[in-house]
Formats: C-alpha cells, sequence, structure tokens
C-alpha cells in the first residue's frame, strides 16, 4: 500500500544537521528533475528577491522566505517528517506510534512536493518554501515538471497494492492515477455538513485525513482494496490519553462504507457490550472497599484490582471492536 500525502506550507525550521544532499534522497530517479527545479528556485531568489517574491505569492512580511530560498543548499536538513507540520501532521503524530506502525509508516507514507516531487518521512530536507502551484521563471509551472516525473514512478511504488491518494487539489495535478492503478486508488475527500449543507472545510479535512493515515498505519495487516481499507480504520480506537481519535467518533469521515453513522454506533455498541461481559467475570476485589475500615484510605480499592480491572475492560474494548 502507498498513502500519498499533501506537503504543508508551515514547516519547522531545522536549527542543525547535515546540508541538503539531493543523491542521498530516496527515488534517486527523481535527482535530475530535483536539481533543475532547485537550481532555478535557488537562482530566481539569490539574483532578483522582488521577482521571486512575487512569482512565489510572497508578501514584505516573507522576504525571509526568500532569502532562506536563496541558500537552500547550504541550510541544514532534517528528516521530512519532522519538517512538515500542519494539522494533518498533527493530528497524523508519527511520533507517538509504536515501532511497527513507525515501520510502516516508513514504507507506505510518501509526500508530494513542489520542490522534491515526492519524498519518504525519512528523507533529510531543509525547510523551503515553493508552492505545488507556482510557475517559475525559465522552467514554467512546477506542476509540468513533476507531472512528467511521477506517471512512472508512483505506479512502481504500488505495484499491485492499494493507493490511499490524500493529496490536496494542489498536488492531485502532479499525478493521475490511470489503468489498474485508477482501479486500486482510493481518493479521499472529507465532507463537512452544516445546517444541511456539504463542503469541505480545511481544519476538519487536514485533521480526519490525518487520524485516518494513523489508523492505517495501527493496522498490522496490509488492506488489499478500498473496502478493506475502510474496515481498517473503522476498527482504530482511542488510546488512554484520548490521543487516537477513532473512525467510530470521527465526525469528518473517512474511506470505505464502513465509517457511515451505523457502523460508528454498531462499534460503540459492540464495545459496551464486550465490557459488560468483562466486568461479569471480574472477582469482587474492586468492591473491597465496601466491606473495609472507615479510614479514608479505604474509600478506593486496592491499587493491585484497579490495575486488573481497567486491563479486562480494556481488553473487553478492544475484542469487541475487532469482531
Amino acid at each position: 500500500m502507498l498513502v500519498l500525502l499533501p506537503p504543508s506550507e508551515g514547516k519547522t525550521v531545522p536549527v542543525r544537521g547535515k546540508p541538503l544532499d539531493l543523491k542521498a534522497l530516496s527515488l534517486p530517479e527523481l535527482t535530475p528533475a530535483r536539481e533543475r527545479v532547485l537550481d532555478t528556485l535557488v537562482t530566481l531568489c539569490e539574483s532578483d528577491p522582488d521577482a521571486a517574491a512575487a512569482a512565489l505569492d510572497l508578501g514584505p512580511t516573507q522576504a525571509a522566505s526568500v532569502a532562506r530560498n536563496a541558500v537552500l543548499p547550504t541550510l541544514p536538513t532534517a528528516r521530512a517528517d519532522r519538517v512538515y507540520t500542519g494539522v494533518l501532521y498533527e493530528a497524523l503524530d508519527l511520533g507517538t506510534l509504536d515501532a511497527a506502525a513507525k515501520r510502516r509508516a516508513t514504507r507506505r507514507l510518501a509526500i508530494v512536493s513542489g520542490l522534491f516531487g515526492l519524498v519518504r518521512i525519512g528523507d533529510r530536507i531543509p525547510a523551503y518554501r515553493l508552492s505545488g502551484d507556482v510557475t517559475l521563471p525559465g522552467l514554467g509551472p512546477v506542476a509540468a515538471v513533476w507531472r512528467a516525473e511521477l506517471v512512472t514512478v508512483v505506479p512502481e511504488l504500488v505495484g499491485s497494492g492499494l493507493l490511499v491518494d490524500l493529496r490536496s487539489q494542489t498536488y492531485a495535478s502532479y499525478f493521475r492515477p490511470r489503468g489498474r492503478v485508477a482501479d486500486r486508488t482510493a481518493t479521499v475527500r472529507v465532507i463537512h455538513e452544516h445546517q444541511g449543507q456539504r463542503k469541505i472545510v480545511s481544519h476538519f479535512n487536514k485533521a480526519t485525513k490525518g487520524r485516518l493515515v494513523r489508523a492505517l498505519l495501527e493496522v498490522g495487516r496490509e488492506p488489499a482494496d478500498r473496502a478493506r481499507a475502510g474496515r481498517h480504520a473503522a476498527r482504530a480506537r482511542l488510546d488512554g490519553r484520548g490521543r487516537r481519535a477513532a473512525a467510530r467518533r470521527d465526525r469528518g469521515g473517512g474511506i470505505g462504507p464502513a465509517l457511515n453513522r451505523r457502523a460508528r454506533r454498531r462499534s460503540v455498541a459492540g464495545c459496551r457490550q464486550g465490557a459488560r461481559r468483562v466486568r461479569s467475570r471480574t472477582p469482587a476485589a474492586g468492591n473491597a472497599h465496601r466491606t473495609g475500615p472507615s479510614r479514608p484510605s479505604a474509600l478506593r480499592p486496592p491499587a493491585r484490582a484497579r490495575t486488573t480491572d481497567s486491563r479486562l475492560l480494556r481488553e473487553g474494548c478492544r475484542a469487541a471492536s475487532c469482531r
């Protein structure tokens, strides 16, 4: 499975790290195109900052971004998943995934970029400013450059698996699935309904996509088609700190028919039923405080009983949500 993500306009600026090395990035077949785009951008920002600001659609208060672009090859780099920030990446929260899910993220995730075409989350890149719809003097639209390259690169990455397309409209023009790849592509659109009207709201759209990707990464098995991907996302659960928003509580939506309201109600009912079954088998240690002494310390059950009860309740919810 390959998951295509959009980049973020906001980026974390690395304060230390190795300078950019295009040859060290994944997908070396994109290196010549990366060199062309990078050289054109750096030359423009270095020779004519005003023209660069106009081409990049930057205002007077964003002159620092032009200055950074002028020295991009010498700037410190960091992993792409640490450079890109924003609502989607905050909801995805890659840093809190377990080791197995992080390995899946390394294999499955790819980020579309106006400067690099396509990068993996482990690629080291600097913080740059180049939107996906920019036209660079002497080069033309960057979308056209990457459209010619990604038409062969993406199908090779997808192989016989599923393509989950979470790109925004701007970056969707970089690659259009065709043929057999189109048959195995799940394109995600998040619609927000308010007072009977449906529309795309940027914040909810990005946050829901981030949570959906996290759900797919937490699933051990790789979904083979669009329907199975939707079911895997629907089985996602909340962790103890509420960091993971389950699909049954996701008001934004997702892929597959399993994310509708009826499926969410069934998931909630199943979780409660599983918890009741576990409680019926739980020893009465949790009620020991009722017969204990009257001093304040006896108002709470023993720590071991509380831990056992919580663990069994979690197991009940987990068993109910995986049916």
